[in-house]
């Protein structure tokens, strides 16, 4: 982060502008983590305008909540939790939803990336993710990809750890599959 004349990183600043309710602080900050948070978000929703609106929520959450931010710890783990905690609230008002999709995904592991297995990238491996059902989707990410625990991770979606371990193994399971058959 560049400094300013009075020593503070252009990030202390920007978040005391937001502290503040400066809506062109907020917007500096949006713009400037929005990939960062685009890509929490992708993760752990099934598409795009999905992500998108968990992204809007949980940046206002930030917005709403700027006086919590410790800057003495990284903004950036502050924000992807925020992100991820915004997520599972959106999955947990929309889970009755998914249900009824749970089953047509169930039946169509198809996917439509093609191509060598070694020669699989970001975006691919992205969208087999977001092939798998909600509840495997949850679990995958957050234990792989973001490293929690299954007794945090039964916590957070109000599963037992059999379940959370379950829905890794299958998540696994299902993701060797596609993979498999690409």
């Amino acid at each position: 982060m560049p400094i300013t004349t009075d020593g503070k990183s252009t990030l202390e600043n920007i978040l005391e502008g937001c502290r503040n309710g400066n809506s062109k602080s907020q917007e500096l900050l949006y713009k400037q983590f929005y990939g960062f948070a685009m890509g929490v978000c992708v993760r752990y929703t099934r598409t795009r305008e999905e992500a998108v609106e968990v992204l809007n929520d949980g940046f206002l959450k930030v917005f709403t909540n700027a006086g919590k931010i410790d800057l003495n710890k990284s903004f950036k783990s502050w924000l992807r939790r925020v992100m991820v905690n915004t997520a599972l609230d959106y999955y947990r008002q929309h889970s009755k939803h998914y249900f009824h999709s749970d089953l047509q995904i169930a039946e169509n592991l198809n996917t439509d990336t093609s191509g060598p297995i070694d020669e699989i990238n970001h975006e691919q491996l992205v969208a087999l993710i977001q092939n798998l059902s909600p509840a495997y989707r949850m679990v995958f990410n957050l234990f792989v990809i973001d490293g929690y625990s299954h007794d945090e991770i039964g916590e957070m979606l109000g599963i037992s750890v059999g379940t959370s371990k379950s829905n890794l193994a299958r998540a696994r399971l299902n993701l060797r599959e596609m993979l498999n058959k690409l």
